[in-house]
């Protein structure tokens, strides 16, 4: 089953200097039917005005992504860890024990747009880490993987059965990715537009979730830019 959840259908909260969309409950928006799906707990999807961002606040227990699609945003955090992440790479914080941190875009003209992903992870009290990575035309035409369990394929070590693909597909491109028995997918489209195999689209802003196929396919109707969970 391809359950799409569409864009419209999140939550929205507009801040003035951010406008969020929240996959899954986060905040002050709650859905019982939307908690998080597999270990997977949010996708939030946010747009931060030049200069502005989030305060130094803390975080624990948590796996933490910072995707980026346009602009840049500057990290800090308690670990010592930070940095200025641009589209093309991929930030990941462990929140483990405790940690706090900001994020703020690293610009006072351009506006930020990124994608951040919060997994829960397999065991808590982990020791806080972050980590950046380039993944840049790793992705074109191709699932990059961008984090794993098991940090295979130089991909990103995080705390959970968890693999986080990322994608640049062209108009008319085709991809698959295929699910080992009692798997699950999450499909996220961050840019562009998809066709399923049944018919169905999938614009920017939607996702869908997958339970029960042993594959998922789809055809770039636009140059595209994809994410997709491979989840216990």
């Amino acid at each position: 089953m391809i359950a799409i959840r569409k864009s419209a259908d999140r939550g929205h909260a507009n801040h003035g200097w951010l406008d969020a969309r929240h996959t899954f409950s986060f905040a002050g928006y709650r859905h019982p039917d939307h908690m998080g799906f597999r270990s997977l707990r949010v996708i939030n999807e946010d747009r931060i005005n030049p200069g502005a961002g989030f305060a130094t606040h803390p975080h624990r227990d948590m796996e933490i992504i910072t995707y980026v699609l346009e602009g840049a945003v500057a990290h800090k955090d308690s670990t010592g860890g930070g940095g200025i992440i641009k589209p093309g790479m991929v930030q990941y914080m462990s929140a483990g024990t405790g940690v706090e941190h900001s994020e703020f875009n690293a610009s006072d003209e351009e506006p930020l747009h990124l994608y951040q992903i919060w997994i829960l992870p397999d065991k808590k009290g982990a020791t806080p880490r972050y980590e950046e990575r380039k993944i840049g035309d790793a992705r074109n035409g191709a699932l990059k993987l961008v984090a794993s369990g098991n940090g295979r394929d130089n991909s990103i070590r995080i705390h959970q059965d968890a693999d986080l693909y990322a994608a640049l597909v062209k108009e008319g491109e085709a991809l698959r990715h295929s699910f080992a028995p009692g798997r699950f997918g999450w499909l996220q489209v961050a840019k562009g537009g998809i066709e399923l195999p049944e018919g169905s689209i999938m614009q920017a802003g939607d996702g869908a979730k997958i339970e029960g196929e042993d594959a998922v396919s789809f055809k770039a109707l636009a140059d595209s830019e994809i994410l997709l969970f491979d989840l216990a």
